[in-house]
């Protein structure tokens, strides 16, 4: 499945995290991608911060990038449960993982901050009633999005990044 522009092509984007997340359980592919992401982590060593080609993301800048949008999307969650239709920021998610330095983060760090913003995210959607999860925030970009949405797009997200890292650790690795 190849990637579609988060921002231009908003729809699609959402569609696509949502196939990739299909009928499963948000919450059990949440849980997943904590150990998913540390294996992947211990796995790369040395090729770590290898880019499969210019303009591409190494496995540590994916890594930075997910703990980024459990940041981002942590936040969006907890306007949406406790304000009414709050507004929604978008970001530049390449400007964000430039201007962090995620190339030069230290993957122990950034594994550490990823699994804290992630278990207060699945302890909020533990928390979360069914009118919570039906609450809307209004996404910048995409417009209306429910806590329940912005929950499932996380974890479609995380296959999405999951599996580029681990494509980006074999190409890197075939040269």
């Amino acid at each position: 499945m190849s990637a579609v522009d988060p921002v231009s092509q908003a729809s699609e984007y959402q569609q696509m995290l949502l196939a990739l997340l299909g009928s499963d359980d948000p919450a059990d592919v949440a849980r997943q991608a904590l150990t998913q992401w540390r294996a992947l982590v211990a796995e790369a060593g040395a090729d770590l911060g290898k880019r499969p080609a210019d303009g591409e993301w190494s496995v540590i800048e994916l890594l930075g990038h997910a703990a980024d949008a459990e940041l981002v999307v942590g936040g969006r969650l907890r306007w949406i449960a406790s304000q009414d239709q709050p507004p929604l920021l978008g970001y530049d998610q390449d400007e964000w993982v430039s201007g962090l330095d995620h190339a030069h983060g230290d993957p122990a760090q950034l594994l550490d901050q990823f699994e804290a913003l992630r278990r207060a995210n699945l302890a909020l959607w533990t928390w979360s009633t069914p009118e919570i999860r039906a609450r809307v925030g209004i996404h910048q970009e995409r417009g209306p999005e429910s806590f329940d949405l912005s929950f499932r797009l996380l974890a479609g997200h995380d296959r999405f990044h999951l599996d580029q890292a681990r494509r980006t650790l074999q190409q890197v690795r075939a040269g």
